[in-house]
Protein backbone atom coordinates (compact mmCIF):
# COMPACT_ATOMS: atom_id res chain seq x y z
CA UNK A 1 0.00 0.00 0.00
CA UNK A 2 1.17 3.55 -0.72
CA UNK A 3 0.27 6.97 0.66
CA UNK A 4 -0.16 10.01 -1.56
CA UNK A 5 -0.84 13.25 0.28
CA UNK A 6 -3.54 12.31 2.81
CA UNK A 7 -4.89 9.15 1.17
CA UNK A 8 -3.88 5.50 0.95
CA UNK A 9 -3.93 3.46 -2.25
CA UNK A 10 -3.72 -0.32 -2.61
CA UNK A 11 -2.24 -2.35 -5.51
CA UNK A 12 -4.81 -2.90 -8.24
CA UNK A 13 -3.31 -3.67 -11.68
CA UNK A 14 0.26 -4.87 -12.07
CA UNK A 15 2.89 -3.34 -14.34
CA UNK A 16 2.94 -6.57 -16.36
CA UNK A 17 -0.83 -6.48 -16.94
CA UNK A 18 -0.69 -2.85 -18.02
CA UNK A 19 2.10 -3.62 -20.48
CA UNK A 20 0.20 -6.61 -21.92
CA UNK A 21 -2.91 -4.46 -22.34
CA UNK A 22 -1.01 -1.74 -24.19
CA UNK A 23 0.40 -4.40 -26.52
CA UNK A 24 -3.08 -5.79 -27.18
CA UNK A 25 -4.39 -2.33 -28.07
CA UNK A 26 -1.41 -1.79 -30.40
CA UNK A 27 -2.11 -5.08 -32.15
CA UNK A 28 -5.83 -4.33 -32.56
CA UNK A 29 -5.31 -0.83 -33.93
CA UNK A 30 -2.43 -1.80 -36.22
CA UNK A 31 -4.52 -4.64 -37.63
CA UNK A 32 -7.44 -2.29 -38.33
CA UNK A 33 -5.42 0.54 -39.88
CA UNK A 34 -3.18 -1.69 -41.99
CA UNK A 35 -0.88 0.56 -44.10
CA UNK A 36 -2.50 3.86 -43.14
CA UNK A 37 -0.24 6.37 -41.40
CA UNK A 38 -2.41 7.45 -38.47
CA UNK A 39 -2.15 10.45 -36.20
CA UNK A 40 -2.26 9.42 -32.56
CA UNK A 41 -3.52 12.18 -30.30
CA UNK A 42 -2.74 11.90 -26.60
CA UNK A 43 -4.79 13.72 -23.99
CA UNK A 44 -2.47 15.37 -21.48
CA UNK A 45 -1.53 15.10 -18.73
CA UNK A 46 -2.62 11.59 -17.90
CA UNK A 47 -1.94 9.80 -21.18
CA UNK A 48 1.73 10.70 -21.62
CA UNK A 49 3.03 7.36 -20.34
CA UNK A 50 0.42 5.35 -22.25
CA UNK A 51 1.14 7.23 -25.51
CA UNK A 52 4.90 6.84 -25.09
CA UNK A 53 4.70 3.07 -24.60
CA UNK A 54 2.05 2.72 -27.29
CA UNK A 55 4.00 4.40 -30.10
CA UNK A 56 7.19 2.56 -29.14
CA UNK A 57 5.30 -0.70 -29.65
CA UNK A 58 3.44 0.42 -32.79
CA UNK A 59 4.95 -1.59 -35.67
CA UNK A 60 4.33 0.89 -38.53
CA UNK A 61 4.92 4.58 -39.29
CA UNK A 62 2.72 6.98 -37.34
CA UNK A 63 2.50 10.58 -36.17
CA UNK A 64 1.92 11.75 -32.63
CA UNK A 65 0.54 14.95 -31.20
CA UNK A 66 -1.06 16.07 -27.96
CA UNK A 67 -3.84 18.24 -26.68
CA UNK A 68 -4.07 19.28 -23.07
CA UNK A 69 -7.39 19.31 -21.24
CA UNK A 70 -8.14 19.70 -17.55
CA UNK A 71 -11.16 18.13 -15.87
CA UNK A 72 -10.08 16.59 -12.57
CA UNK A 73 -10.14 18.36 -9.24
CA UNK A 74 -8.90 16.11 -6.46
CA UNK A 75 -10.83 12.85 -6.79
CA UNK A 76 -13.66 13.98 -9.09
CA UNK A 77 -14.06 14.63 -12.79
CA UNK A 78 -15.81 17.95 -13.31
CA UNK A 79 -18.18 19.14 -16.03
CA UNK A 80 -15.96 22.19 -16.58
CA UNK A 81 -13.38 21.13 -19.18
CA UNK A 82 -10.55 23.57 -19.90
CA UNK A 83 -8.65 23.38 -23.19
CA UNK A 84 -5.11 24.36 -22.26
CA UNK A 85 -3.28 23.24 -25.42
CA UNK A 86 -5.20 22.70 -28.67
CA UNK A 87 -4.34 21.21 -32.04
CA UNK A 88 -1.42 22.80 -33.87
CA UNK A 89 -1.56 20.94 -37.22
CA UNK A 90 -3.97 20.34 -40.05
CA UNK A 91 -5.57 16.91 -39.77
CA UNK A 92 -7.86 17.14 -42.78
CA UNK A 93 -8.36 13.75 -44.43
CA UNK A 94 -6.28 11.95 -41.80
CA UNK A 95 -7.19 8.93 -39.73
CA UNK A 96 -7.00 10.04 -36.11
CA UNK A 97 -6.92 7.82 -33.04
CA UNK A 98 -7.41 9.45 -29.63
CA UNK A 99 -5.30 7.75 -26.98
CA UNK A 100 -6.94 8.32 -23.60
CA UNK A 101 -5.57 7.06 -20.30
CA UNK A 102 -9.03 6.67 -18.75
CA UNK A 103 -12.66 7.30 -19.64
CA UNK A 104 -15.13 7.58 -16.80
CA UNK A 105 -17.90 10.21 -17.01
CA UNK A 106 -17.15 10.98 -20.66
CA UNK A 107 -16.98 14.74 -20.10
CA UNK A 108 -13.48 15.00 -21.56
CA UNK A 109 -14.53 12.85 -24.50
CA UNK A 110 -17.37 15.28 -25.23
CA UNK A 111 -14.84 18.11 -25.49
CA UNK A 112 -12.60 15.99 -27.72
CA UNK A 113 -15.46 15.44 -30.17
CA UNK A 114 -16.24 19.15 -30.11
CA UNK A 115 -12.62 19.95 -30.96
CA UNK A 116 -12.61 17.58 -33.94
CA UNK A 117 -16.05 18.30 -35.37
CA UNK A 118 -14.64 20.99 -37.69
CA UNK A 119 -11.28 19.37 -38.42
CA UNK A 120 -12.53 17.37 -41.44
CA UNK A 121 -10.66 14.23 -40.39
CA UNK A 122 -11.24 11.13 -42.49
CA UNK A 123 -11.99 9.03 -39.42
CA UNK A 124 -11.88 9.60 -35.67
CA UNK A 125 -11.52 6.65 -33.32
CA UNK A 126 -11.28 6.47 -29.56
CA UNK A 127 -8.90 4.17 -27.69
CA UNK A 128 -8.75 4.14 -23.91
CA UNK A 129 -6.46 2.18 -21.63
CA UNK A 130 -8.97 2.14 -18.75
CA UNK A 131 -12.76 2.43 -18.86
CA UNK A 132 -15.31 2.79 -16.07
CA UNK A 133 -18.62 1.56 -17.54
CA UNK A 134 -20.52 2.38 -14.34
CA UNK A 135 -19.52 6.04 -14.58
CA UNK A 136 -19.85 6.55 -18.36
CA UNK A 137 -22.82 8.82 -19.14
CA UNK A 138 -22.27 9.67 -22.83
CA UNK A 139 -23.18 8.01 -26.13
CA UNK A 140 -19.86 8.34 -27.93
CA UNK A 141 -18.55 5.06 -29.28
CA UNK A 142 -15.39 3.65 -27.73
CA UNK A 143 -13.58 1.75 -30.47
CA UNK A 144 -10.79 0.22 -28.38
CA UNK A 145 -10.96 -0.52 -24.66
CA UNK A 146 -8.04 -1.83 -22.63
CA UNK A 147 -9.35 -2.78 -19.18
CA UNK A 148 -12.81 -2.20 -17.72
CA UNK A 149 -12.54 -1.21 -14.06
CA UNK A 150 -15.00 -0.39 -11.26
CA UNK A 151 -15.92 3.21 -10.56
CA UNK A 152 -13.15 3.81 -8.05
CA UNK A 153 -10.35 6.36 -8.16
CA UNK A 154 -7.00 5.06 -9.43
CA UNK A 155 -3.46 6.41 -9.74
CA UNK A 156 -0.30 5.32 -11.51
CA UNK A 157 0.95 5.03 -15.08
CA UNK A 158 0.30 8.69 -15.79
CA UNK A 159 -2.75 9.07 -13.54
CA UNK A 160 -2.38 11.23 -10.45
CA UNK A 161 -3.92 12.40 -7.23
CA UNK A 162 -3.22 16.12 -6.91
CA UNK A 163 0.06 15.79 -8.78
CA UNK A 164 1.39 12.63 -7.16
CA UNK A 165 1.41 9.07 -8.53
CA UNK A 166 1.95 9.64 -12.24
CA UNK A 167 5.39 8.02 -12.09
CA UNK A 168 4.16 4.69 -10.69
CA UNK A 169 4.56 1.85 -13.23
CA UNK A 170 1.55 -0.06 -11.83
CA UNK A 171 -2.01 1.00 -11.00
CA UNK A 172 -3.22 1.62 -7.46
CA UNK A 173 -6.80 1.99 -6.27
CA UNK A 174 -8.05 4.35 -3.59
CA UNK A 175 -8.55 2.54 -0.30
CA UNK A 176 -11.90 3.88 0.90
CA UNK A 177 -12.06 2.26 4.31
CA UNK A 178 -15.62 1.71 5.42
CA UNK A 179 -16.44 2.82 8.93
CA UNK A 180 -17.10 -0.62 10.33
CA UNK A 181 -16.40 -2.32 13.62
CA UNK A 182 -15.51 -5.94 12.86
CA UNK A 183 -14.90 -8.30 15.75
CA UNK A 184 -13.71 -11.88 16.10
CA UNK A 185 -15.43 -13.17 19.23
CA UNK A 186 -13.90 -16.08 21.10
CA UNK A 187 -14.73 -17.88 24.26
CA UNK A 188 -14.33 -21.41 25.59
CA UNK A 189 -17.37 -23.69 25.84
CA UNK A 190 -19.62 -22.31 28.57
CA UNK A 191 -18.19 -18.79 28.50
CA UNK A 192 -21.50 -17.30 27.41
CA UNK A 193 -20.24 -16.22 24.00
CA UNK A 194 -23.60 -16.70 22.28
CA UNK A 195 -25.43 -14.65 24.92
CA UNK A 196 -22.92 -11.81 24.71
CA UNK A 197 -22.91 -11.85 20.91
CA UNK A 198 -26.66 -11.16 20.98
CA UNK A 199 -26.18 -8.17 23.29
CA UNK A 200 -23.30 -6.78 21.22
CA UNK A 201 -25.08 -7.04 17.88
CA UNK A 202 -28.06 -5.16 19.31
CA UNK A 203 -26.06 -2.42 21.03
CA UNK A 204 -23.71 -1.71 18.12
CA UNK A 205 -26.03 -2.73 15.27
CA UNK A 206 -23.61 -5.41 14.10
CA UNK A 207 -24.32 -8.53 12.07
CA UNK A 208 -23.53 -11.75 13.94
CA UNK A 209 -22.04 -14.35 11.59
CA UNK A 210 -21.83 -17.75 13.25
CA UNK A 211 -19.93 -20.17 11.05
CA UNK A 212 -22.02 -23.08 12.29
CA UNK A 213 -25.26 -21.28 11.49
CA UNK A 214 -23.97 -20.32 8.04
CA UNK A 215 -23.09 -23.93 7.24
CA UNK A 216 -26.43 -25.22 8.46
CA UNK A 217 -28.39 -22.60 6.50
CA UNK A 218 -26.56 -23.25 3.24
CA UNK A 219 -26.77 -27.02 3.57
CA UNK A 220 -30.47 -26.89 4.49
CA UNK A 221 -31.25 -24.61 1.54
CA UNK A 222 -29.03 -26.63 -0.81
CA UNK A 223 -27.04 -23.67 -2.09
CA UNK A 224 -24.10 -24.39 -4.38
CA UNK A 225 -21.60 -23.61 -1.62
CA UNK A 226 -23.68 -25.53 0.93
CA UNK A 227 -23.67 -28.64 -1.25
CA UNK A 228 -19.95 -28.26 -1.85
CA UNK A 229 -19.31 -28.03 1.90
CA UNK A 230 -21.59 -31.03 2.53
CA UNK A 231 -19.67 -33.14 -0.01
CA UNK A 232 -16.55 -32.79 2.14
CA UNK A 233 -18.41 -33.30 5.41
CA UNK A 234 -20.10 -36.47 4.12
CA UNK A 235 -16.65 -37.94 3.43
CA UNK A 236 -15.49 -37.05 6.93
CA UNK A 237 -13.13 -34.42 5.55
CA UNK A 238 -12.56 -30.87 6.72
CA UNK A 239 -14.24 -28.22 4.61
CA UNK A 240 -11.46 -26.34 2.77
CA UNK A 241 -10.77 -22.85 4.08
CA UNK A 242 -11.62 -21.29 0.73
CA UNK A 243 -15.13 -22.75 0.78
CA UNK A 244 -15.68 -21.35 4.27
CA UNK A 245 -14.34 -17.95 3.21
CA UNK A 246 -16.66 -17.97 0.18
CA UNK A 247 -19.60 -18.70 2.48
CA UNK A 248 -18.59 -15.85 4.80
CA UNK A 249 -18.09 -13.54 1.84
CA UNK A 250 -21.65 -14.26 0.72
CA UNK A 251 -22.90 -13.32 4.19
CA UNK A 252 -20.90 -10.10 4.18
CA UNK A 253 -22.23 -9.24 0.71
CA UNK A 254 -25.79 -9.71 1.96
CA UNK A 255 -25.15 -7.00 4.56
CA UNK A 256 -23.08 -4.39 2.75
CA UNK A 257 -24.71 -1.55 4.68
CA UNK A 258 -23.93 -3.03 8.09
CA UNK A 259 -22.05 -1.13 10.78
CA UNK A 260 -19.81 -4.17 11.12
CA UNK A 261 -19.69 -7.89 11.85
CA UNK A 262 -19.14 -10.27 14.73
CA UNK A 263 -17.37 -13.38 13.45
CA UNK A 264 -18.11 -16.37 15.63
CA UNK A 265 -16.43 -19.75 15.01
CA UNK A 266 -13.96 -18.45 12.45
CA UNK A 267 -11.00 -18.15 12.18
CA UNK A 268 -9.48 -21.17 13.93
CA UNK A 269 -5.99 -21.14 12.40
CA UNK A 270 -3.44 -18.57 11.27
CA UNK A 271 -4.20 -19.39 7.64
CA UNK A 272 -7.89 -18.74 8.25
CA UNK A 273 -7.11 -15.48 10.07
CA UNK A 274 -5.02 -14.34 7.11
CA UNK A 275 -7.81 -15.31 4.72
CA UNK A 276 -10.31 -13.33 6.79
CA UNK A 277 -7.98 -10.31 6.79
CA UNK A 278 -7.74 -10.58 3.01
CA UNK A 279 -11.54 -10.82 2.70
CA UNK A 280 -12.11 -7.71 4.81
CA UNK A 281 -9.35 -5.83 2.99
CA UNK A 282 -11.13 -6.56 -0.30
CA UNK A 283 -14.12 -4.77 1.24
CA UNK A 284 -11.87 -1.84 2.19
CA UNK A 285 -12.35 -2.79 5.82
CA UNK A 286 -10.50 -4.76 8.50
CA UNK A 287 -10.81 -6.85 11.65
CA UNK A 288 -10.64 -4.38 14.52
CA UNK A 289 -10.26 -6.80 17.40
CA UNK A 290 -10.24 -10.36 18.61
CA UNK A 291 -12.11 -10.39 21.92
CA UNK A 292 -11.82 -13.51 24.05
CA UNK A 293 -13.93 -14.22 27.12
CA UNK A 294 -11.62 -15.59 29.79
CA UNK A 295 -13.14 -17.96 32.35
CA UNK A 296 -11.50 -20.37 34.82
CA UNK A 297 -11.74 -24.02 33.74
CA UNK A 298 -13.58 -25.14 36.87
CA UNK A 299 -16.20 -22.45 36.40
CA UNK A 300 -16.67 -23.58 32.79
CA UNK A 301 -17.06 -27.22 33.79
CA UNK A 302 -19.64 -26.29 36.42
CA UNK A 303 -21.61 -24.13 33.98
CA UNK A 304 -21.68 -26.79 31.27
CA UNK A 305 -22.68 -29.59 33.63
CA UNK A 306 -25.51 -27.38 34.87
CA UNK A 307 -26.51 -26.55 31.32
CA UNK A 308 -26.43 -30.23 30.43
CA UNK A 309 -29.30 -30.89 32.82
CA UNK A 310 -31.65 -29.01 30.50
CA UNK A 311 -29.92 -28.69 27.11
CA UNK A 312 -30.09 -32.37 26.21
CA UNK A 313 -26.61 -32.16 24.68
CA UNK A 314 -24.45 -35.19 25.45
CA UNK A 315 -21.26 -33.12 25.31
CA UNK A 316 -22.64 -30.99 28.17
CA UNK A 317 -23.27 -33.97 30.42
CA UNK A 318 -19.90 -35.74 30.41
CA UNK A 319 -17.14 -34.01 32.40
CA UNK A 320 -14.28 -35.68 30.50
CA UNK A 321 -15.75 -34.55 27.17
CA UNK A 322 -16.20 -31.05 28.54
CA UNK A 323 -12.57 -30.86 29.66
CA UNK A 324 -11.39 -32.11 26.26
CA UNK A 325 -13.44 -29.43 24.53
CA UNK A 326 -11.91 -26.76 26.75
CA UNK A 327 -8.39 -28.09 26.09
CA UNK A 328 -9.02 -28.04 22.34
CA UNK A 329 -10.26 -24.46 22.56
CA UNK A 330 -7.07 -23.28 24.28
CA UNK A 331 -4.89 -25.07 21.73
CA UNK A 332 -6.59 -23.22 18.89
CA UNK A 333 -6.98 -19.91 20.65
CA UNK A 334 -3.35 -19.70 21.73
CA UNK A 335 -2.26 -19.58 18.08
CA UNK A 336 -4.76 -16.88 17.20
CA UNK A 337 -4.01 -14.91 20.35
CA UNK A 338 -0.43 -14.50 19.13
CA UNK A 339 -1.62 -13.60 15.62
CA UNK A 340 -3.91 -10.79 16.76
CA UNK A 341 -1.66 -9.68 19.61
CA UNK A 342 1.07 -9.02 17.03
CA UNK A 343 -1.36 -6.53 15.46
CA UNK A 344 -2.34 -5.08 18.86
CA UNK A 345 -5.84 -6.42 18.30
CA UNK A 346 -6.15 -9.04 21.04
CA UNK A 347 -8.34 -8.22 24.04
CA UNK A 348 -9.01 -10.64 26.88
CA UNK A 349 -12.16 -9.93 28.89
CA UNK A 350 -13.03 -11.43 32.27
CA UNK A 351 -15.99 -13.70 31.60
CA UNK A 352 -16.91 -14.37 35.25
CA UNK A 353 -19.73 -12.49 36.90
CA UNK A 354 -23.25 -11.48 36.02
CA UNK A 355 -24.29 -11.26 32.39
CA UNK A 356 -24.64 -7.50 32.80
CA UNK A 357 -21.14 -7.12 34.30
CA UNK A 358 -19.56 -9.10 31.45
CA UNK A 359 -21.50 -7.08 28.86
CA UNK A 360 -20.24 -3.86 30.41
CA UNK A 361 -16.64 -5.07 30.22
CA UNK A 362 -17.07 -5.95 26.56
CA UNK A 363 -18.64 -2.56 25.86
CA UNK A 364 -15.66 -0.77 27.37
CA UNK A 365 -13.29 -2.61 25.04
CA UNK A 366 -15.37 -1.96 21.94
CA UNK A 367 -16.01 1.69 22.77
CA UNK A 368 -12.25 2.30 22.78
CA UNK A 369 -11.72 0.82 19.33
Amino acid sequence: MIKLHDLYFKPFISEEEVDATVQRLVDEIANDLQDEIPVFVGILNGSFMFVSDFVKKYPKPCEVTFIKLASYEGLKSTEDIHRLIGLTQDLSGRKVVILEDIIDSGNTLKEVHRIFENENVDELKIATLFYKPEAYKKDFKLHYVGIEIPNKFIVGYGLDYNGLGRDLPAIYQLKTTQHMTNLVLFGPPGAGKGTQANFLKEKYNLVHISTGDVFRFNIKNKTALGMLAKSFMDKGELVPDQVTIDLLNAEVEKNTGANGFIFDGFPRTNAQAEALDHLMDSKDSQINAMIALEVDDEVLVGRLLERGKTSGRKDDADESIIRNRITEYYKKTAILKDYYAAQDKYFGVDGVGSIEDITERLNKVIDKL
